[in-house]
């Protein structure tokens, strides 16, 4: 499946999904298919693998808000975080597992999807760990370090029979859809133009993020994905070459990852993307696309939270949701009716296959052709 989703179905997509959040009401044709679950599963068992940040202040949260998922196992390296799990979301210690007897899990049947929230570099290993489980597989941004782990990835639930989703929040949100819809319409023309920038100030040299092999590099990787992601889902486009350059101002604190990038890609209509990240600056959090009769753009683009959507047409206000939530319902809602998740593991290779040549791009001075 292309990236190219016809815009009859995305739009139906957008049309049901903000229908099903504003009526608080079930997603797009969930109930004709809820049979899928047999009798007693009204809602799909979740679990965790790795418990940091991520998990334990936005995923966990926002599980208790979906429709259609629960937390139903953990899995830590930290023994600690067992005890504390399992009280505050009345786990079984027959659903707690560890890295080492994580392929047990094949025998759970409470958990129906892996989602998988560890350093990139063992994005792959538990990946296909859950698919030779029997699990579906939720895995978070960046898929993997490199294209050929992707594809490993996607091969090893494709041999199981189960879906790979890859954690692309933004395309769920209300805002981003708003917008995609917008430009898919032409409402306002044809792009002519995007600029695109994600990044921040990261903190402590000493964590997991600067160290090359669990990280596969650095702000392009965790937040430059955001802005290469936003220019392809509101472009419709696929890059066809990329051009890129890198700086750094501390040789020390980034001797092992990427600190700032600053690339363009070229789009088979003409169009260019200028985009950036950095892990030096706060502040750079936005989506401007320039169309022959006005603008569409975001800012703050890609928090977890206040996001805003402005356009030549006027400002676009949309009911706040809570993404990781609304992204967990949909994938629900693609395992149950058996359709290929609009975030799929394809969708993270093209990702990964862009990043490599923005990197490649950076380090021999030229344009590099994606064709």
């Amino acid at each position: 499946m292309t990236h190219h989703h016809s815009s009859s179905s995305r739009r139906v997509f957008v049309k049901s999904l903000s229908a099903g959040l504003a009526a608080g009401a079930a997603i797009g044709g969930f109930h004709s298919s809820t049979a899928a679950f047999g009798t007693e599963k009204k809602s799909l068992g979740f679990a965790l693998v790795g418990l940091g940040n991520l998990s334990t202040h936005q995923i966990a949260p926002g599980l208790q808000k979906t429709k259609r998922c629960h937390l139903a196992g953990i899995v830590t390296g930290t023994p600690e975080k067992e005890s504390l799990w399992a009280q505050k979301y009345q786990l079984g210690s027959q659903h707690i597992y560890n890295y080492d007897n994580f392929d047990k899990i094949v025998g759970d049947d409470a958990i129906d999807v892996v989602y998988v929230v560890l350093p990139n570099s063992m994005h792959e290993e538990f990946t296909v760990r859950a698919a030779k489980a029997g699990k579906h597989v939720l895995c978070e941004k960046p898929m993997a370090n490199s294209a050929a782990e992707c594809q490993r990835m996607i091969a090893a639930c494709e041999s199981a029979s189960r879906q790979l989703a890859i954690g692309y929040r933004c395309q769920f949100e209300p805002h981003h859809l708003a917008c995609i819809d917008m430009l898919r319409q032409k409402e306002l023309g044809s792009i002519k133009a995007i600029q695109a920038g994600f990044g921040f100030s990261i903190g402590d040299p000493k964590q997991w993020r600067l160290r090359g092999a669990m990280a596969g590099g650095g702000a392009l990787m965790d937040v430059g994905l955001y802005a290469l992601q936003a220019c392809r889902y509101l472009s419709n486009e696929e890059p066809i070459s990329v051009t890129a350059q890198e700086t750094k101002t501390d040789a020390a604190k980034f001797a092992e990852v990427d600190e700032s990038i600053t690339w363009a890609m070229n789009f088979p209509s003409g169009l260019v993307a200028h985009c950036s990240t950095t892990y030096s600056q706060n502040g750079m959090n936005h989506v401007h696309v320039e169309t022959e009769r006005g603008f569409v753009k975001l800012g703050p683009a890609f928090s977890y939270t206040g996001i805003q959507a402005d356009s030549s047409k006027g400002p676009i206000h949309l009911q706040p949701i809570d993404q990781f939530a609304t992204e967990m319902d949909a994938f629900a809602v693609s395992i149950v009716e058996n359709r290929r998740s609009i975030v799929s593991g394809e969708e993270g290779l093209r990702d990964l296959r862009i990043i490599e040549a923005i990197y490649r791009s950076a380090r021999e001075g030229k344009t590099i052709s994606l064709a």
